[in-house]
């Protein structure tokens, strides 16, 4: 792709797509070309609101529109699969929102698809962008706190929310595990990959989606991944990874950390933290930048959020899933681990 403006769809007009869209109207090299809802005066009031010059009220118009170089996919997850999948058969690169899908066997639909049709695709995991993130994957990369031991990560919001709510509706794919869960489980993965064993226990509700879910995942290294996540108790959203030869410890908000600090034996703690000229720490520029510099070194999946890594965590989600009983309407049997 030559060095001009990446040119973005925006499919869906909800929090999350107003908050990229804002982000990439401060990125000099990007532009929104197009917007679409399934409601034509959202998507206008939408391209009013951030200088959008198209605004479509379906989904078909904004996937057939030639002059867009990459669609962010921002629909609730139970339409990532259909909305994504739109994108790619019309030739669009995806950016598409997390949870990826809502199991592996539409992740992998996605998957084959983007292969099939030489495009673009990655999961809007902006974890695994942020620069702080990456420095503490590169200190355990390297060796800092030695061999990993055990990861811990939280991730509950206290609520309480209504029966009708989207986090408690079973035809939204609700409950704390793919909202919430999905980022202690990547975190955990980004350090250590895919688990070989998963447990979970879970309380759920009378819709039949989880609450809050436990999960213990497992290497056969020896390391652990203790996980919890809710939507009836709010936590410290902190993670904490544990090495043979010391620790580093990540506070509130852990999957868009501001610091962390590495305790290593025998020294003094160290303190990492964020350049402010990275941005706020809520930014979701970091995920765009790197979508537009693999689409311009012509790569069809980030080194960053790889697809296979976004399938492991998917096969994952799936395997807890599995343990506790939750299923969507409509979805066929899980494959689980």
């Amino acid at each position: 792709m030559a060095e001009r403006n990446v040119r973005w769809g925006i499919l869906a007009t909800g929090g999350i797509a107003a908050a990229f869209a804002a982000d990439l109207v401060d990125l000099p090299d990007a532009e929104i070309t197009a917007v679409a809802s399934r409601n034509r005066e959202s998507a206008e009031a939408f391209a009013e609101r951030f200088g959008v010059e198209r605004a479509y009220g379906d989904w078909a118009s904004l996937a057939a529109d030639a002059d867009i170089d990459v669609v962010y996919v921002a629909t609730p997850h139970v339409a990532h699969r259909a909305a994504a999948g739109l994108c790619l058969e019309a030739g669009r690169n995806v950016l598409c929102e997390k949870p990826f899908t809502l199991n592996l066997r539409e992740a992998e639909e996605l998957v084959a698809l983007a292969r099939e049709h030489g495009r673009f695709l990655m999961e809007a995991m902006w974890m695994y962008c942020n620069p702080l993130v990456r420095r503490l994957r590169e200190l355990v990369a390297d060796g800092a706190i030695g061999e990993v031991r055990t990861v811990q990560a939280d991730f509950g919001l206290a609520g309480p929310f209504p029966p009708a709510h989207r986090l408690r509706d079973p035809e939204l794919g609700g409950g704390a595990l793919l909202d919430l869960g999905v980022y202690p489980v990547s975190f955990a993965q980004l350090l250590l990959g895919e688990p070989d064993a998963v447990t979970a226990s879970a309380v759920l509700s009378e819709e039949g989606v989880d609450l809050q879910t436990g999960a213990l995942l497992s290497w056969e290294s020896g390391a652990l991944a203790s996980l919890h996540c809710s939507i009836v108790g709010g936590t410290g959203v902190t993670a904490s990874v544990t090495g043979s030869r010391g620790r580093i410890d990540v506070p509130s908000g852990f999957f868009h950390p501001d610091r962390f600090v590495l305790h290593r034996d025998g020294r003094d703690p160290q303190e990492f933290t964020a350049d402010p000229a990275d941005g706020p720490r809520t930014s979701l520029r970091h995920e765009a930048v790197e979508v537009m510099r693999a689409l311009r070194a012509g790569e069809k999946e980030s080194p960053l959020v790889p697809l296979e890594g976004t399938l492991a965590v998917m096969r994952t989600l799936d395997a807890v899933r599995e343990r506790i009983g939750v299923r969507y309407p409509g979805e066929a049997v899980t494959a689980a681990a």
